[in-house]
């Protein structure tokens, strides 16, 4: 019974210890986007590519994603005010949804011509994005467009990609869709950090893209 009662405590320890330490990256992660995440879009700096940060289309509940659709309608506003030209949205097409096809469908829908939006399908997670933006794209400097708690890891990866970039909070949800959605954030600031540390990812792979001079697909 004590060996039980030590293994139980050490696995209680860790646990802890895991969760105070994801706790510290989310914090350390948003106090750090302060200065270059804005909610108004005449704050924002103009750009020549926006880059749109990809989630499923349709919700857990069978409706439209509000994450998605706030995403969106934030893209539309920077392209309406001329803070940028083009857009790479990046996102998966593995599963059930094209994340990329479905928010280039929702740009177009919201005044932003098709010429302008670049898909990128290998968008798996934030961190590839990211990295595609710099090796793929060819983009130093960027907005990057996403809820806030989305953001903060965004811009976190993108300096030490070597990208100048700015983050447009698209408006959060009133209530998140589970207790998942609201703490998965915290795990994810402390991937970013590892990210980090371990060197980012391999090399992307992919035929590099010229906007602006190769067509959007």
């Amino acid at each position: 019974m004590r060996l039980i009662a030590y293994v139980l405590l050490r696995v209680a320890a860790v646990v802890l210890l895991v969760g105070a330490l994801a706790w510290y990256a989310e914090r350390r992660l948003d106090r750090a986007a302060e200065a270059k995440s804005f909610t108004e879009v005449g704050k924002v700096p103009v750009v020549n590519v926006a880059l749109v940060l990809g989630t499923a289309p349709i919700g857990p509940e069978g409706g439209p994603n509000r994450y998605f659709v706030y995403r969106l309608d934030a893209a539309a506003a920077l392209y309406k005010a001329g803070k940028a030209k083009y857009f790479i949205v990046s996102g998966t097409r593995e599963g059930r949804y094209d994340e990329p096809t479905a928010m280039r469908a929702g740009l177009i829908e919201r005044g932003v011509p098709a010429e302008a939006i670049y898909r990128d399908f290998d968008g798996d997670r934030t961190l590839d994005s990211i990295v595609r933006a710099r090796q793929i794209y060819g983009q130093t400097r960027l907005v990057i467009v996403s809820q806030r708690f989305h953001l903060a890891r965004a811009l976190f990866l993108a300096l030490h990609e070597g990208i100048t970039a700015w983050g447009f909070e698209a408006r959060d949800v009133d209530a998140p869709y589970s207790v998942f959605t609201e703490l998965r954030r915290y795990p994810s600031a402390l991937r970013a950090y590892w990210d980090v540390w371990t060197g980012l990812s391999s090399p992307a792979s992919g035929k590099p893209v010229r906007i602006g001079i190769d067509l959007a697909e």
